[in-house]
């Protein structure tokens, strides 16, 4: 019962609660300004505003919100000069327009221009103010909420995440941003900032042309240091994406703010230091530059070559601040010089400045002459302002003209929105009046512009918003009483074709510590010619080992990944960076073993004819009778042919030779051993007919004798015709056995067709050694069968030796190995059978008769 009836109370209250805030609503009016009022620093009534957004300070004082009351508006402190610049040359614009009478004759432009402080926060409200009227007005009617915007356009901001921001939030109204020194590339992208224009080139040219920069001085290990922002952190990336492809290795990436603490400094700087890169690309905003290069000149960090972004490359306050030098040397990208007639004097009239914004035009005029309008403690060191100083013999940031380039970005872009109008308002001698102004068409009328200026720069959008991207390659040369020149040495033109858009002129450039050479940044030394790129474990691609080139491969160029392998016929130098022509080799007649085998030859064939004389001599004596002497002279021919079918074997291999050799041994060893086995034969049938009744001999008389022999070599010479008629032997070049070398010599075309040949002599060696043996024990006188045993047995052991060595024998070696076992063999035969009966019938003729041929006489003949 108590939990109904409190339930029923707190549902009372909360009626009553719910009553009230219908009651509130009613009398709240439809839309109204939330927050604080923004004035505008500097503001001149027009026919059309044009909005400003500059951050004439660059700080603002921290203040700790205690949520128990609203927050404070920001305390600005810093005035930044080169803003008050870029205000005036949006103003010199204004005024030019203003009084010309060929564009926009009869409307005059005004302006409302906002301080951000370097707040990006502070930069959205004020794009907030611009698109508004900032009026503290109320209506309850919708009517009065969506009226038309307070400017046609906004020109600025400077830096790119500002930009970002402001052109996120005005984007959806479609209400014109022009900026003059916002480069992030991501601010192309027009689904995200449809609204955004830009009259400086973006930065997806930039970090490209910075990528190839690098790499046309073969720097290839570099540091990269970058502001922690948009356009640092875009930039940076497109520019490593650009590198790896170029094959640039990045060995540190590091970022910073300048309101960062300055122990994160101190570190990049202690990283700078143990780094073994040489070159430092600075993708850094001229702020975070100033404060970088105040910590770089405490720890004299110089020796490094610096390449620096168009944000402070051209900075001649980065270069005063340079005391140590740091940045001597230094070559980047900048925007081309330029001139704006009238500016420069425009610039130095600061009158606009004192009649829109006393307060502003009094912290600035103190600044700028270190004076101040009234005494203070504070002050007790400053001069008195008189409000009559003289700014032409001021040398700040506020009269140096070097960001002439940038102040002529804000005049092009005013000149665009003019330009635009100009078009919509029908402008001839005189404009329309009546045509109601709408940002999104003016913002469609700037996307299609093309004009020139009084100077002949054309000013045009593609459709990203961004202009051409044409850079200026500057190089800081010093020069006496410590000042820096900004030399242009080169042009980078992105509308050129890919070869073309770097080129560089014959200017001498100056490097880091003043060096005419250009410096060295590798982390490893170039592979020359001959050697092969090997990636060190666990490193970048630009960290590698060169490896020399392997046998038979050559690299010839410098870095190369890969080694190639030389042409079948060719091999590498000792160098590996050329194939040369590989040796032919083959068994010569110059060389030590092809003269001494040929010496062999010649000995062995002189030897025979020696003995063939001497048996001519005593071709009627006993002896010779009775060894048959026609078989006898017989195998002394072919032992004459076997000594000298050795030499086809030596000498270059040809077709002719190749045929010769291998069919001349054959046919002339079956010949020699058919002579052999009819000796053989002939000792047996003489030792047959000796007995009675036996007459055998008539069964192997000369004629069978010839016949044998003639039939044995016919079936050999059989063999080698079928051998040479399906595949005879050829030259070879053998590419396999020696890598180096070519071996010329004889392929055996058909191996059955050698073998063959081999085989069949080997048969009859076999057949002779037999009958040989069989008829060893013979009486003494009749021994002849003890000598062609023996050469039998050394014919035999030589061919079967020679099979395993002439398979294993590389090269020429084999070839000589086979004219080894020709000389082997027929020495052997020439001095088994024939030198003992040269030795009686020369030295012991006494034993040469037929009484001890009969066995009548000594029972032992030799």
């Amino acid at each position: 019962m108590v939990s109904v009836q409190r339930w029923a109370e707190n549902g009372c209250t909360l009626l009553q609660l719910l009553l009230l805030v219908s009651f509130s609503q009613t009398e709240q009016p439809f839309c109204r300004q939330i927050g604080d009022l923004d004035t505008p620093q500097l503001s001149k009534k027009g026919d059309i505003i044009l909005g400003g957004i500059f951050s004439f300070h660059s700080s603002w004082k921290n203040r700790e919100n205690t949520f128990t009351q609203k927050p404070l508006p920001l305390e600005c402190i810093s005035l930044n000069f080169r803003e008050f610049q870029f205000a005036q040359s949006m103003l010199f614009a204004i005024e030019e327009i203003n009084n010309s009478t060929e564009l926009l004759p009869g409307i005059s432009l005004g302006y409302n221009i906002y301080d951000t402080c370097g707040s990006i926060a502070r930069s959205v409200k004020v794009a907030l103010a611009l698109t508004n009227d900032n009026s503290n007005m109320s209506s309850t009617s919708e009517t009065l909420c969506s009226r038309a915007a307070q400017v046609q356009a906004i020109m600025g901001e400077t830096s790119s995440s500002p930009s970002t921001a402001i052109a996120t939030v005005i984007g959806p109204f479609n209400i014109p941003l022009i900026s003059h020194f916002a480069t992030c590339a991501c601010l192309s992208d027009k689904t995200k900032y449809p609204s955004f224009l830009r009259t400086v080139p973006s930065d997806y040219y930039q970090s490209r042309a910075l990528a190839h920069l690098v790499k046309h001085f073969g720097w290839t290990w570099v540091g990269a240091i970058r502001t922690n922002d948009d356009y640092g952190n875009n930039g940076m990336a497109t520019f490593t994406e650009t590198a790896e492809q170029l094959g640039i290795c990045l060995e540190y990436s590091v970022s910073f703010f300048r309101t960062d603490p300055l122990d994160k400094i101190q570190k990049i700087i202690e990283i700078m230091k143990s780094s073994t890169s040489k070159v430092i690309v600075a993708f850094l905003s001229h702020m975070d530059m100033d404060v970088l290069i105040h910590e770089l000149s405490l720890h004299n960090l110089t020796g490094h070559q610096w390449i620096g972004s168009e944000s402070w490359i051209f900075d001649s306050q980065i270069a005063a601040m340079d005391k140590n030098h740091i940045l001597d040397g230094a070559i980047g990208l900048s925007i081309p010089k330029a001139q704006v007639s009238g500016l420069r004097e425009f610039m130095f009239n600061v009158e606009p400045l004192n009649s829109s914004n006393s307060e502003l035009f009094t912290e600035f005029w103190e600044a700028l002459f270190s004076c101040k309008f009234k005494e203070s403690k504070s002050a007790e060191f400053l001069s008195k302002c008189t409000g009559h100083e003289d700014l032409t013999v001021v040398e700040n940031s506020f009269t140096d003209m070097s960001l002439m380039p940038i102040f002529n970005n804000v005049y092009k872009g005013v000149y665009a929105v003019a330009h635009s109008l100009h078009e919509i308002l029908s402008c001839n001698k005189t404009c329309k009046n009546n045509v109601q102004l709408d940002p999104s068409m003016i913002l469609q009328h700037l996307k299609k512009i093309y004009f020139k200026t009084k100077e002949g720069d054309e000013v045009y959008f593609n459709e990203n918003g961004d202009p051409a991207a044409i850079y200026e390659i500057i190089n800081w040369q010093p020069r006496e009483h410590s000042m820096v020149d900004f030399v242009t040495v080169g042009l980078y033109d992105a509308t050129l074709p890919a070869d073309k858009k770097l080129t560089l002129t014959n200017k001498t450039l100056i490097w880091a510590q003043n060096s005419i050479k250009v410096p060295v940044s590798v982390c490893s030394e170039m592979c020359p010619p001959g050697t092969r790129k090997v990636l060190q474990k666990g490193k970048p691609v630009c960290c590698h080992d060169c490896v020399k080139c392997a046998e038979g491969e050559i690299s010839n160029t410098t870095d190369s990944v890969t080694c190639v392998r030389c042409p079948l016929e060719t091999w590498s130098n000792e160098e590996r960076d050329a194939c040369i022509k590989k040796e032919a080799v083959f068994l010569s007649y110059g060389e030590v073993m092809g003269a001494l085998l040929t010496a062999a030859s010649l000995f062995g064939t002189c030897l025979t004819a020696i003995v063939a004389i001497i048996f001519f001599r005593y071709r009627k004596t006993p002896l010779v009778r009775a060894n048959n002497s026609e078989l006898s002279f017989l195998l002394l021919f072919s032992l004459t042919l076997c000594f000298l079918c050795s030499l086809t074997f030596i000498g270059e291999p040809s077709e002719w030779s190749c045929m010769l050799r291998h069919t001349a041994f054959g046919i002339t060893f079956v010949l020699c051993l058919s002579c052999v086995l009819g000796k053989t034969i002939v000792v047996l049938m003489a030792f047959k007919a000796t007995l009675p009744g036996r007459n055998v001999m008539k069964w192997f008389g000369p004629t069978q004798q010839r016949l044998s022999v003639l039939t044995f070599t016919v079936i050999q010479v059989i063999i080698c015709i079928l051998w040479l008629t399906i595949s005879p032997p050829f030259p070879f070049r053998n590419f396999k056995e020696i890598k180096d070398k070519i071996i010329l010599e004889c392929s055996l075309g058909s191996a059955v067709g050698f073998w063959s040949v081999l085989g069949y002599i080997g048969l009859l060696a076999v057949l002779c050694f037999t009958l040989a043996f069989l008829a060893r024990k013979l009486p003494d006188n009749f021994n002849e069968a003890k000598f062609i045993t023996f050469s039998m047995l050394i014919f035999c052991a030589v061919w079967i030796t020679f099979i395993p060595a002439y398979v294993s024998s590389p090269g020429k070696l084999s070839v000589a190995v086979e004219i080894f076992a020709i000389l082997a063999s027929t020495f052997g035969l020439l001095i088994c059978i024939f030198i003992p009966k040269c030795y009686v019938m020369i030295l012991k003729p006494e034993k040469n008769t037929k009484k001890n041929m009969m066995g009548k006489g000594q029972s032992n003949l030799f």
